[in-house]
């Protein structure tokens, strides 16, 4: 029995019989919601049992498509792990009412990039979303990784407004192709990208798409499912097509001053419904 199956025991098992009660035996301050997460995703790599009481044992729902619902879906998952062989690095984590969304370095069955979305009611998690993207062997044209670039949470009175702000921008430009608009979002030309494929600036966006649609690729957004933020971060869940495949739009932006200065994104081909394993479905 090796080591990631034993850590499966004491992370799912130990969570059935879980205390209930949020605050430690000793009277210490119950940790934030944001620190409960990443210490689960840790715990991945670590083994270590402790996270594993911050899951609600009898309602934990999967939208991750790939995995059996529940606790036990999960497991399964991890058991197929060859030993010793992940690693979480949690990079950004933010905090939005009962959401808790990260930005996380992985090497899970192979090296990749997420994003992953809790939900929390009464302290502890009773749903997850995610999205993953295999990590790029190469930066992009400006030499971003998708990974890097600021980290500090600034600006959190604004939090609602930079809220609106993508949205608007994501619903304009990207759902509704109002690329009249598209200038008001941004400082000029500013514009730093993570994207594995576009360089830096608008001009580089703009320049990507229209390359790619004189090859006959499109992107188009159908639907915004959530906007989640801290601050002067914001993320965006979406699902829409990229060239012929159907997939879910991960997108985080940072905003300075009212305008769009960054973006980081993941996208995911989303499974044909045949091949689900649970039916929470991806958003």
């Amino acid at each position: 029995m090796n080591k990631i199956f034993l850590s499966i025991v004491m992370i799912f098992g130990v969570a059935i019989f879980a205390c209930s009660d949020d605050d430690n035996s000793d009277g210490q301050t119950e940790i934030t919601n944001k620190e409960k997460v990443v210490a689960l995703l840790k715990s991945i790599e670590t083994g270590d049992s402790e996270p594993s009481s911050y899951i609600n044992p009898d309602k934990y729902i999967q939208h991750n498509l790939s995995v059996a619902d529940g606790l036990e879906g999960f497991g399964e998952v991890l058991a197929q792990l060859p030993p010793n062989s992940a690693r979480v690095n949690t990079v950004r984590a933010f905090e939005d009412g009962d959401f808790v969304f990260t930005h996380t370095d992985y090497n899970f069955f192979g090296p990749k990039i997420g994003f992953d979305i809790f939900r929390f009611e009464d302290g502890k998690i009773v749903e997850h979303w995610d999205n993953f993207q295999e990590t790029p062997t190469e930066p992009n044209p400006s030499g971003h990784t998708m990974i890097d670039g600021p980290t500090e949470i600034t600006d959190l009175e604004k939090t609602e407004e930079n809220k609106e702000l993508v949205s608007q921008f994501v619903n304009n430009i990207l759902v509704n192709g109002e690329m009249d608009k598209l200038a008001g979002y941004f400082d000029g030309d500013n514009y730093i990208q993570h994207n594995p494929s576009i360089p830096d600036q608008v001009s580089g966006l703009t320049a990507t798409l229209e390359a790619l649609a004189g090859q006959g690729i499109f992107l188009k957004y159908d639907k915004v499912h959530r906007v989640l933020g801290e601050g002067n971060f914001v993320l965006t869940v979406s699902e829409g097509t990229f060239g012929d495949d159907y997939n879910a739009f991960y997108d985080l932006f940072r905003v300075e001053n009212g305008k769009i200065a960054e973006h980081w994104d993941v996208i995911e081909n989303i499974l044909p419904e045949e091949e689900w394993k649970n039916s929470n479905g991806k958003f």
